[in-house]
Order: C-alpha cells, then structure tokens, then sequence
C-alpha cells in the first residue's frame, strides 16, 4: 500500500478533529464538518482525490452504521421504551411509509422521473438520523424530557428497516421487473423485522453471558462486545434479516444488563463511535463532486424544504396524535426529520444495481443531507430551548471506574469534581445530603489525596471521589452539582417552591394551601391528576394547570408521578 494514502487518511482524520470545536461555537452539527473536509479532499477540492469505489464505500459505511448503532443501543436505557416505544414505533414504520410517499410525490414533479425511480428516491430520503441529533443536543447540553428523548432514541434504531425495505423492494422492481416482487417485498419486510429482532435480543442475552463468565484483562472486554455485536449484525445480514436492527437491539440488551466493565465498555465504545462517524462521512464526502450538485440544486431544494416544513410535520402529526403528545413536542419532533448517513448510503444501492438515474438519486439523497443539516442541524438546539423541552439535569462523573470485585456488587468508583457558586463557601462532608448506599472514598486538593472525615471542609476545585451504584447517579449528581443552570432550569423556577407527595390528595392540597380546585373531585390524587392529562405515561416536566396552581412532575417511577413540585401563579 502506499504511504501516501495512510498519511492523506491520517491527515483528514486529523484535520477534523482540530475543527470540530466549531461545531458548539456556531451551531453547526460537526457531522457537517466532515463531509465539507471529505468534499474539500474530493476531486473538486484542492485535494484532488478521486475516489469512486462504491462498493467499498458500501462495506466501509455498513460496518460504521453498525458500530454507531451498537454504541446508541448501549446507551438506550430500557426504561424509555415505557413512555416511547409504541409511538417510536408507529412513526419508524408507518411514519416512514407515509414520508417516503409524500417524498416520491414531489421528486416526481421536480426531477421530472419515472414514478418508480420517484419512488426510490422518497424510499431512500424517509429514515432519519437522530443519532447525529443527540450528539449535537448532547454538545449544546441540553437534556430533553424523557418523552420526547425516548420516541426520538427508538426511533433512530428502528426506522433504518423499514427504509431498507422499501429501497431493496424498489430497486428489485425496477432492475428486474419481476412478477410478485411486492409480494416478496412484503415478505422481506416481515423477515427483516422478525429476523432482526429475534438476532438482536439473542445476540445480545448471549453476549452478556460470555462477558460475564470470562475472566480477561480490562481492556479486551469492549474489544469483545464490540467482535460480538459485529458478528451479529454479519450473521443477521447472511440470514435475510435486519442487521441494523438486530445491532441496536444487541446493543440495548447489553446496555441494560450487569457486565463487568461495562463503563469502560461505554467509553471505549463512545470512542469507536465517533471514529466510525469521522470515517463515515468523510468517505461519503469524498463520493460526491460539489460540480455535480449545482444543475440538480432548484429541484433539490425544493424537494428538502418539503420534506422539512410539509411532509415531516404532516407525518408527525398523523402517527403520533393519539399518543398524548403535547403540540410543543409534536413540533419539535417534526423538527427532528434530520438526514444523516443512512439515507447516502441507500443510495449507494440503484448504483451497484446500475439502474438508470442512478446518479442522479445518488446526488439528489446527497443534497438532501446537505440541505437538512444546514437547515435543522443549525437550529435544533434553539428551537429546543424556545418550545421549553428541557428539564434540569444532574452533574455527571468525570470519570466511573467499574471495582469488578464480587463484593463490591454494582459499586464504582466515581470522580466528581466540585464547582460552581454553591461550592465557593467551603462545607463539612458531613453536612452533604448524599443518597444511601454511597461513601466518600477520598477528597483531592492540589494533587493530595485527603482522609475524609466529617469535618474536612471541601469547596470549589476539590474533586470528590466516591463509591455509589448506576441507580443514585441522578440523585448523586444532583447533590454535588455546582453548575448555575439558566433562570427557566433553576430548580424553585423550573418546579416551584414546595413539593409534594404524589399521593396527596387535591382536596387536603385545599386545605393546607387555601386553594379551591372546582374542576376536579377532592378524592383525586395528584398523580391521578397526571394520568389523567398524559394518558397514563407522565414524565418529568409535565404540568398539570389546576386553577391559580400549575402542577410539576418533579418525580416519576412506573408510570406514576411520585413527587409533585406546585408553583403560585403570579
């Protein structure tokens, strides 16, 4: 091989990284920047580098899909799919379906095709990536409410599927033009589901298994749920199902399982998801010359702000009405119709089955990306902050150590560093409200390790170290926050200045405060009051208006709302 090319990769790779800080600096989704760097080192750009091996890009942008998929899953908790997965579901299914019709429509009138190419094109432009969502949410610091996070985080693993489908059934009808393809297509689809998940929950149980009977040195377990998330996902593919789907549904299994080193796991995984992300796009960039998207871009735009400002929100608003969805949500999940990756790789499949126009349906999808990114990559997070979707968020570790000692059951160590104005008046440990089953390890100053005692003062710039199981990480992240959050997040603003039971009943809520609540029957509980406005699925940062009162969800757990903040109105 020739040095050369390595020292190019290696150069680009390089080059990316140095610029993504632009991406929390103005807005942009640092997916973007890769593709502009891929474009710039393209034949057009001053790279110069002429590179058309499709099917290459297509192992190469497979095996990436795949590896962030496994990472997401990993990071889904299962307790989301209480609250999203039937509307997840419906909007990665028929939500899809109903975009890649409405997509065809328009393709059909602005690129003037066949309506089977049409078609292929709305097939291939009707999954969205939400995964490049949170990770540029996740940049911005925000932390959206669990219903809209959910539908978005099942959503981005379960639509890709149906997406497939519909390009595989279309391309198999225009390539071959065979008798009873719908039918078979339908048949696939079935067995891209049933197939998927049944490998993905399989595939995962077993590797949970194996990584908890083996004995090895720390650094080869995420190296071992990685190979065996893989081989899942080539194993499902060989078979006729869904690898996508059976990778992500591995991932989530693992994910919500006890394994040993699973928040090394995580970290090394977060890792190997942003290089598959860099190598993704940056080939993907390298695919496509900007001079072959200047004669299509009229027609391409206005295709991407159909898609954007009609068709999304028209789907939207179809599938998920039913599911008790405020209109601030329905909005910002219409907004949420990001493309990403998979979309550009779909298109990579009329080429390999050299259909007519396939060109063009590459550099169309490819457009749409660009325009999506652009367009909602920019504004999400401010649309998110403006529709009030946040709720206030605890202080996560700096660093979870997993102990791996029987004993120790789920204890990690976990380095909280402290800061912030709550920390500047120093405070005795002793005096900390920490959740139970925790204890201080240890206090770092000035690079000593500090005995702790009930009496050492600690304050800003102090870093705390303590052992604490997944389950208090909110509640411990909470006690040792230190950040200022905005005026709408503080904690008095946010949910108000007295908390209560979720047991209470309106009518000694009456009493206590002098409120009267003419609407409703005194018998009512405060949480029945949510289940009675969210459709039995509340979450934190639901609000109930109840006369000169607005109730908060300041605590949930099994669908019932436990601790309620109430706010005066002024």
């Amino acid at each position: 091989m020739d040095p050369t090319f390595t020292l190019i990769g290696a150069l680009m790779l390089v080059f990316s990284i140095v610029l993504s800080p632009l991406s929390s600096r103005i807005g942009m989704p640092v997916l973007l920047i890769f593709l502009a760097v891929g474009m710039m080192m393209g034949e057009d750009g001053p790279g110069g580098i002429q590179f058309d091996n499709f099917e290459l890009a297509f192992l190469i942008a497979n095996l990436s899909l795949a590896v962030i998929l496994l990472d997401g899953g990993m990071r889904t908790r299962v307790e989301t799919f209480r609250v999203g997965l039937r509307p997840a579901l419906v909007l990665a299914t028929l939500g899809v379906a109903l975009t890649a019709g409405g997509a065809a429509i328009v393709a059909w009138w602005v690129f003037d095709l066949h309506w089977m190419m049409a078609l292929l094109i709305g097939a291939i432009i009707s999954s969205t990536d939400a995964a490049a969502v949170f990770s540029l949410l996740q940049g911005r610091g925000l932390h959206l409410n669990e219903r809209v996070s959910a539908t978005l985080e099942i959503e981005s693993g379960s639509n890709d599927p149906m997406a497939i489908f519909l390009t595989l059934m279309l391309v198999t009808l225009i390539g071959q033009q065979e008798q009873g393809s719908l039918w078979s297509g339908l048949l696939m689809l079935i067995q891209q589901f049933g197939i998927g998940t049944a490998a993905g929950i399989l595939g995962g149980f077993a590797t949970v298994e194996l990584a908890n009977r083996m004995r090895l040195t720390p650094a080869l377990y995420p190296i071992l749920v990685g190979a065996a998330g893989i081989a899942v996902f080539s194993a499902t593919n060989a078979v006729g199902g869904s690898g996508f789907l059976a990778i992500y549904l591995c991932g989530v299994i693992i994910g919500n399982r006890h394994v040993r080193m699973m928040p090394m796991i995580l970290q090394v995984h977060d890792g190997m998801a942003w290089l598959a992300q860099l190598c993704l796009f940056l080939m993907l960039g390298l695919l496509v010359s900007p001079s072959d998207l200047i004669p299509l871009a009229g027609a391409g735009l206005i295709l991407a702000l159909a898609l954007i400002f009609v068709i999304r929100p028209l789907t939207v608003m179809v599938t998920l009405w039913p599911f008790g969805f405020n209109r601030r949500e329905l909005g910002f999940i219409s907004w949420v119709g990001l493309r990403g990756a998979v979309p550009i790789v779909l298109a990579l499949f009329p080429i390999m089955a050299d259909l007519p126009d396939a060109q063009l349906v590459f550099h169309a999808a490819f457009f749409i990306v660009l325009v999506s990114l652009l367009v909602q990559g920019t504004t999400m997070a401010p649309l998110a902050r403006k529709l009030r979707l946040e709720v206030p968020a605890g202080e996560d570790p700096y660093r979870r150590l997993p102990l791996d000692a029987p004993a120790a059951g789920d204890h990690e160590l976990m380095l909280f560093p402290l800061r912030g104005k709550s920390w500047e008046s120093p405070k005795p440990l002793g005096q900390l409200k920490l959740p139970d089953n925790t204890a201080v390890a240890g206090v770092f100053r000035n690079r000593l390790c500090l005995q702790p005692t009930k009496d050492l003062e600690v304050s800003a710039g102090d870093m705390l170290a303590m052992f604490a199981t997944p389950a208090v990480l909110p509640d411990l992240g909470k006690a040792l926050s230190g950040r200022q959050a905005p005026k709408h997040l503080a904690e008095r603003a946010f949910f108000g200045d007295f908390v209560l039971n979720g047991d209470a009943l309106l009518g000694d809520v009456e009493q206590v405060y002098g409120i009267e609540f003419d609407e409703l029957p005194p018998e009512l509980s405060l949480a029945e009051c949510f289940a009675k406005r969210t459709k039995g699925h509340p979450v934190v940062g639901d609000t109930v208006k109840l006369g000169p009162v607005t109730l908060v969800a300041r605590a949930t757990e099994a669908d019932r709302v436990t601790k309620v903040g109430l706010k005066m109105d002024s």
